[in-house]
């Protein structure tokens, strides 16, 4: 795991290309604390920060191949880098280190641009081929390491964290409006778009080869699920379950495998306390485990952390996220995820890597991506009851089955039939609408837009955040069944654009800590696509078939635990006690007008009312939220740090 920056065409930056490399490379230092490398030569530069997990000794970068026509930066890991090793191996070819990162090399000089297929990993990298002016550039299937990148005045810049690009001529940072109604809309812009005007992110499962002044953009792999008629519904529940257990220790087996010993986060639910399970047998000298707890009930997992710990005999270590930590951490934060956030979830994850740090360790194992192929979301659940009463929109007695989803949230249990089918929209929309199982919390996140101004509405025009993200469905898409088109919908955009980045990766790598993921292993997340909706949502109960391959391998308390999701504080989080002073000053009427781009008097009112009385609906807590995240992005970043003149979508472009 670490960072790479560098550009391919020509500069005329102050100092010359080591000194631009250099301080490219010093804004994204904390992703690589381990060291740094940079290569130069004419119309190319890279530059390299190392966490040394694999091949310690011998694993710099930027590495070339022994001819010296073929460099790489690399960031993450080549889980089977041992076997292509040996297959390498087999056909001649001599390595002199022991990383995955020369693997990766070899791989390209013998298979050109279809070593990405063969490749079981989370990485993003940058191969230079000199002998045809040439250089790659591709991401992970699941879009678990950034890759982001501009270009100007004809030379294309590439980094793994927006911070590195500001550093190159030309390059400012200047908020995009389109990508900020996006995040008001979805959480999250939609890739290759990001916050920032002209900067673009590589899409997961993709790759970029500039070649003879041609930019080809292509895609290597994608998610897809069976025909909604070709799903095999006899598949055999006994060996199904035995293929996915296995396939899932497998899965853990390669991720545990590091010069550097290997943790687990540990969040007290099933899919952390899965991966935990099948990684303690692994760990010669015990697994050590990490969580976050909350002093508030209501978010608090602590006594269901502490029954997995102890029933896995693991090294366990926790850090308590108190009143006033998630603020006192929010800036921070916010200069790690580049982006504006709706919710304050990233904030206890950023702590929690810091423990990870504080504990001498590099490298821990996440439950991340469970909920998305097995279907764990109550999200799933939501759609299918709001299908199941949409068949009988008149029912009293139908709307009831939406308490049972979410039995954290003890205000829905007091509502009436007719209050729950209107919040869900049930019966109000239709059912082959692509975007059906999302309306409703699109819906709840749109209300939050109350506070735009009206500068930023006329900028916006008559842009719809959702029907851009209908537009980029695969074809296929219609022709799958309504729970696979939901998974689609999380694993393809929240997934990548959020989990993975805003709570995942920016919030480990700020203290230069690596998370692996097992249940994203490509191999997993086919098989999980090719299985009966049935075997994943059976009734209401989410992850059926993940909780019968479990059942065995932790406490009952854990594996029939129904799925809560993680949660934070959000608006008291600030306001609670005593408030930091940046809250009132990136708040005030003058830095809201500045901004130009919510409007101050609705803001200033928000403020007040979260301040003075507890503010438990969603609209609220994700305009403050999102607000507050914007102004703390606009100190962060803006190169003028003062009110952009709004322009049309047609001035700026929609693309």
């Amino acid at each position: 795991m670490c960072g790479f920056a560098g550009y391919f065409g020509d500069i005329s930056a102050p100092g010359g290309p080591e000194v631009l490399l250099s301080s490219m490379a010093r804004e994204i230092a904390h992703r690589g604390p381990d060291g740094q490398g940079v290569f130069a030569a004419p119309g190319i530069g890279l530059a390299h920060v190392r966490l040394s997990i694999v091949g310690l000794a011998d694993g710099q970068q930027p590495m070339s191949n022994p001819e010296g026509d073929i460099t790489i930066v690399f960031n993450g890991e080549i889980f089977n880098y041992v076997e292509l090793r040996e297959e390498l191996k087999t056909r001649g070819i001599r390595f002199r280190t022991g990383s995955d990162t020369e693997v990766l090399l070899q791989l390209y000089a013998t298979y050109g641009d279809e070593c990405l297929a063969r490749l079981n990993g989370d990485f993003a990298f940058a191969i230079w081929d000199v002998r045809r002016r040439r250089i790659l550039l591709a991401r992970d299937r699941m879009g678990v390491r950034p890759l982001f990148y501009a270009e100007r005045d004809g030379t294309f810049y590439f980094a793994s964290e927006v911070k590195a690009l500001l550093e190159a001529p030309g390059i400012e940072a200047e908020l995009d409006p389109v990508a900020l109604d996006q995040i008001f809309t979805l959480w999250a812009p939609i890739a290759p778009r990001t916050a920032f005007k002209d900067i673009f992110e590589l899409e997961p499962g993709g790759y970029i080869a500039i070649e003879n002044g041609r930019t080809n953009i292509r895609t290597y792999w994608s998610l897809d699920f069976p025909d909604s008629g070709e799903v095999d519904t006899r598949a055999d529940r006994a060996e199904t379950e035995e293929e996915l257990r296995a396939q899932l220790t497998d899965a853990t087996r390669l991720r545990m495998r590091a010069d550097v010993p290997v943790g687990a986060y540990l969040s007290g639910g099933l899919d952390s306390s899965l991966i935990a399970a099948l990684a303690a047998p692994m760990a010669p000298s015990g697994l050590n485990t990490f969580s976050v707890t909350f002093d508030s009930e209501e978010h608090d997992e602590s006594r269901f952390q502490m029954e997995v710990a102890k029933a896995l005999g693991t090294n366990h270590r926790s850090v308590p996220c108190l009143a006033g930590d998630i603020a006192e951490s929010f800036p921070d934060v916010i200069r790690f995820t580049e982006r504006p956030v709706l919710r304050t979830a990233p904030a206890p994850l950023y702590r929690l890597s810091g423990l990870v740090r504080d504990a001498g360790m590099k490298v821990v194992l996440t439950g991340e991506g469970a909920d998305e192929i097995f279907a764990g979301y109550d999200l799933f659940r939501e759609a299918r009851v709001r299908r199941f009463c949409a068949r009988q929109p008149g029912s009293t007695i139908r709307p009831h089955l939406f308490r049972k989803l979410y039995p954290y949230l003890p205000g829905l249990k007091q509502q009436s039939p007719e209050y729950l089918s209107a919040f869900f929209g049930a019966g109000d929309e239709r059912m082959d609408d692509p975007l059906f199982s999302h309306r409703p919390r699109f819906r709840s996140t749109t209300a939050a837009k109350i506070f735009y101004s009206d500068d930023l509405r006329s900028t916006l025009g008559g842009y719809d955040a959702a029907e851009e993200l209908a537009s980029r469905l695969p074809l296929a898409f219609r022709r799958w069944h309504p729970l696979h088109q939901a998974q689609y919908l999380e694993s393809r955009f929240l997934l990548p654009g959020y989990i993975l980045s805003s709570q995942g990766d920016r919030m480990a790598m700020a203290h230069g800590i690596e998370g692996r993921f097992p249940f994203l292993d490509h191999r997993l997340v086919e098989f999980a696509s090719r299985l009966p909706p049935g075997m994943k949502l059976k009734g209401l109960e989410e992850k059926h078939i993940l909780r019968r391959a479990a059942r065995d391998l932790l406490p009952d308390l854990i594996s029939r635990r129904p799925k809560q999701p993680y949660r934070a504080p959000d608006s008291r989080s600030f306001t609670a006690g005593s408030e930091r002073g940046y809250v009132a000053e990136m708040l005030s009427e003058a830095a809201i007008g500045g901004g130009g781009l919510f409007n101050a008097r609705a803001v200033s009112k928000l403020h007040r009312k979260c301040s003075t009385q507890p503010v438990s609906g969603f609209r609220d807590n994700a305009a403050f939220v999102g607000i507050l995240s914007t102004q703390l992005w606009l100190r962060n970043f803006s190169a003028a740090r003062q009110r952009t003149e709004p322009r049309t979508l047609a001035a700026q472009g929609r693309g």
